[in-house]
């Protein structure tokens, strides 16, 4: 098994080390999320995910984007740390930081045979829903359902440094 920072590629390479893996006759599956301060729930998604294919790679959001998605004080780690973070689950084959609000491009340029999405979506309210189905890349929505969130875990500690 690779360590967790041998895990952490840029596109061009990964896009590189695909072609390898295609003509091997092994199935990629892309995950993706900001994974700002990593939960239980992001584990279960990233398993789900892997069960889709045989390499799974995860996108993970620039700090710039984890930001422009989620507000102000976003992100809570910066992208180093989590791009680390999700390397380090043995689920995960590889991670890519990626600077884009939703992962149209990464379908693009890395063609997965799956892309992986949690339960908080339904195959109508993927984002990239249109993409995938004109590159023909399956949907699949995996995880447990969505009753942990890092927003509600903020707010928890919040609450709880207040008294």
């Amino acid at each position: 098994m690779r360590k967790a920072d041998s895990k952490i590629v840029k596109r061009a390479e990964l896009k590189s080390l695909l072609q390898k893996a295609r003509q091997r006759g092994i199935r990629v599956v892309l995950a993706n999320g900001c994974f700002d301060t990593l939960h239980v729930g992001h584990v279960r998604y990233l398993a789900g995910a892997k069960k889709e294919g045989n390499l799974l790679v995860v996108g993970v959001n620039s700090d710039a984007s984890v930001s422009r998605l989620k507000g102000p004080g976003r992100p809570i780690l910066d992208e180093q740390a989590r791009a680390r973070l999700v390397a380090a689950i043995a689920d995960v084959d590889y991670v890519v930081v990626f600077s884009e609000p939703n992962v149209e491009s990464l379908l693009e340029d890395l063609k997965p045979e799956v892309h992986a999405k949690g339960t908080d979506y339904t195959q109508e309210t993927v984002p990239e829903r249109a993409v995938a189905k004109r590159l023909g890349i399956h949907v699949a929505i995996v995880g447990d359902p969505k009753n942990h969130s890092t927003r509600a875990f903020l707010e928890q500690i919040r609450k709880g440094a207040n008294g």
